[in-house]
């Protein structure tokens, strides 16, 4: 069996509570800062002022910016993975629930820094790349939990690969709407357009196979 490769530390961690507190409020000067003027624009000095803290106490922390963008990148998809957690352990209990929540966390999730986060995975590369798609996969191991009570009401020929179908589906309706130039804002917009993702994925779900499937040889 191969060993999963050990992730770089991607910062000092903190073994305080006030150095956990000065720590946040870092990342989130850092996020503040690269959402609005992006990340070309961020530097080390411009987040210390803005976080309150001297140049110094965040060199302490990290080695430079890439270091900074990359705990940056790892704490919106810390967020996002929780967020969604609580979507979907919300959920009302129903197929249609669970996909309504997915649809809705997904869409939010998204619209949160829209820009800033396709620029932060195209930035950082491979390695982002990677960690983006293992917070992919935890969404859709919690989709796949939260829906499993209710696979019985699927009238696909096979449920679960069905599931991963829609699942996939509105992910990438979600991720498309926030880098295309005219994406739904605003909070109806972005309901209405939830609620129409989440309403496709269900008739697909709840619709038996058209075509009869047939062995390729």
């Amino acid at each position: 069996m191969t060993e999963e490769p050990e992730r770089p530390a991607l910062y000092r961690e903190p073994r305080q509570a006030r150095s956990a507190a000065t720590l946040a409020r870092v990342l989130r000067a850092a996020e503040e800062i690269a959402s609005s003027s992006g990340l070309e624009e961020m530097t080390i000095t411009g987040v210390a002022a803005h976080a309150g803290v001297s140049v110094g106490t965040i060199y302490r922390r990290f080695e430079d910016k890439e270091q900074l963008i990359t705990a940056l990148t790892e704490r919106m998809l810390e967020r996002r993975e929780e967020y969604m957690a609580e979507q979907l352990g919300s959920a009302e209990p129903s197929l249609s629930g669970v996909m309504d929540a997915y649809a809705h966390g997904l869409l939010q999730s998204f619209a949160d820094n829209s820009s800033l986060f396709p620029e932060l995975l195209r930035a950082r590369g491979t390695k982002s790349l990677d960690r983006g798609a293992r917070t992919i996969t935890e969404i859709h191991r919690l989709l796949l939990e939260a829906a499993a009570p209710y696979t019985d009401e699927i009238r696909r020929s096979h449920p679960r690969a069905a599931l991963d179908t829609a699942a996939r589906a509105v992910l990438g309706a979600c991720f498309h709407n926030s880098v295309r130039p005219d994406p739904a804002t605003g909070e109806a917009a972005r309901h209405r357009y939830a609620d129409e993702l989440s309403d496709m994925a269900i008739a697909y779900l709840l619709t038996p196979d058209r075509r009869r499937r047939t062995a390729h040889t």
